[in-house]
């Protein structure tokens, strides 16, 4: 397994280390060339387009490519570097923001499974608008994954009679898989590495809501006029494999670990005892590590109380979650020299797209900032993508929530709303697009998707920078 390959090698640098050795300065980024992206951006082309030009190989094999791509950083950074210094900078990146951020996807994926909706109703219009409008909700507080999970099958199944469903799962991923996800950070992986970097809890729940709001009604607005025009048009409805009866909600005891994760995240951000441990060089603070384990304690009660019946008609499994623990602990270590170029600011290598982001009089180009970490996030992961110009943005939570606050916010809906341009852009996406195919929705191809965005969501783009980043 990934975790354990990363392990190992970071255990055999460790063993080479004396044992008096201290934690060194940061790493310095400005003496390193652009060469060092290169494992970065390998990793996130091979994820682009592993599960599409490559599908049986990365299926077996992206764990050990991943793993290829964390030894190409690991091995010449402690080459280049003190090996006190490149043991830090690794154990930062894997202590600090990996394990708590694949903790929280982890304890989210495993309650949301035991949520199942049970039953079948008519997929007309506004029923189908009203799932759409309470994903889009759900998805800021179980995460774009878990809503997703707990909604797409039922959503399938209400439209299945439909001559026209296509559409249905389209905006189902722009609302519920992207989104919805914007205004908490366990809404979406890129706001919860923002809120481990701190940004307080609430920030994106008070300074995106008007951004949310206004796209989130756009396209439900748009759906329900479109979807009216369909289901008026379609006549003769197709015989109906599902038959509509009585729905109802099963696992909702589930919802208490939701409640435990949530108060997890917030005790994170709000105890502040003063302890904390060191281990290679880090400070893990107490509130950090009792954070973790809560969270890890309401994923593994809800797989003792969850009924099992309910985790089987979600199709649940762990292939997805393994995948991104794999992926993003690859992510997390090629990350490491190119956050240490963008701190390098005007005198690293990346001093170019400093300048493509910085007005003439110094100030942030926030139209900038929102079209290149949107677009960025479309094709590569948006919670890495994020991270970046989060960094390029100075770095510096207090600054970036306060006089820098619009610059967060383009940075954050970028990575969040943009997700959606493509089925590579967020986790579910893909996700949602392989269970509608297999439930027999002819889903349009990658290209045929990005059709839709184009039309769809790029012109809302377009206003939402006239209207709050211009």
């Amino acid at each position: 397994m990934m975790a354990k390959v990363l392990a190992a090698v970071l255990a055999a640098a460790l063993a080479m280390l004396p044992e008096q050795a201290h934690a060194a300065a940061a790493i310095d980024g400005s003496g390193m060339s652009l060469l060092w992206v290169i494992p970065f951006a390998g990793l996130l082309l091979c994820i682009a387009t592993g599960p599409l030009l490559f599908h049986h190989v990365w299926e077996h094999h992206y764990g050990k490519i991943s793993a290829f791509w964390a030894a190409m950083v690991i091995i010449p950074l402690y080459m280049s570097f003190d090996a006190s210094a490149a043991t830090k900078g690794i154990a930062f990146a894997m202590l600090l923001e990996y394990v708590p951020f694949i903790i929280l996807l982890f304890a989210l994926y495993t309650v949301a499974g035991g949520i199942f909706v049970r039953g079948n109703i008519h997929g007309s219009p506004l029923t189908n608008t009203g799932i759409l409008a309470i994903g889009t909700i759900l998805a800021s507080f179980v995460g774009t994954t878990g809503a997703s999970m707990v909604l797409i099958r039922p959503i399938i199944r209400a439209n299945d009679n439909r001559a026209h469903n296509v559409h249905v799962v389209v905006f189902f991923i722009f609302l519920v898989s992207n989104v919805g996800g914007a205004l908490t950070p366990l809404g979406d992986p890129p706001l919860f590495v923002g809120f481990l970097k701190g940004i307080s809890f609430f920030w994106t729940t008070t300074h995106l809501f008007t951004e949310t709001m206004l796209v989130a009604g756009i396209l439900l607005a748009l759906f329900y006029v479109y979807d009216s025009y369909l289901y008026k048009k379609e006549g003769v409805i197709m015989p109906d494999r599902t038959p509509d009866s009585q729905v109802r909600i099963m696992g909702l005891e589930s919802l208490v670990f939701v409640a435990i994760i949530i108060g997890a995240v917030l005790l994170r951000a709000e105890w502040k005892p003063g302890i904390s441990f060191k281990l290679l060089g880090v400070d893990l603070a107490l509130q950090d590590i009792a954070s973790n384990l809560i969270m890890l304690a309401a994923a593994f009660a809800s797989l003792k109380f969850a009924r099992k019946e309910y985790r089987e008609a979600n199709g649940f499994n762990w292939g997805p979650i393994l995948e991104v623990a794999k992926l993003f602990a690859g992510i997390f270590v090629c990350i490491v020299p190119v956050l240490a170029i963008l701190a390098a600011g005007k005198a690293g290598a990346a001093a170019p797209l400093v300048a493509l982001v910085t007005n003439p009089d110094g100030s942030p180009n926030n139209v900038m900032y929102f079209w290149l970490t949107g677009l960025l996030s479309s094709f590569l992961d948006n919670a890495p993508t994020y991270l970046v110009f989060f960094e390029l943005a100075g770095g510096n939570p207090q600054e970036l929530m306060g006089k820098l606050a619009i610059t967060l916010a383009a940075i954050s809906t970028g990575a969040v709303y943009m997700g959606a341009n493509t089925y590579i852009g967020n986790a579910p996406n893909f996700m949602v697009y392989a269970i509608a195919k297999d439930m027999g929705v002819k889903m349009p191809s990658f290209f045929g998707y990005m059709l839709w965005s184009g039309a769809i969501l790029i012109p809302i783009f377009v206003l939402v920078t006239l209207v709050f980043f211009r």
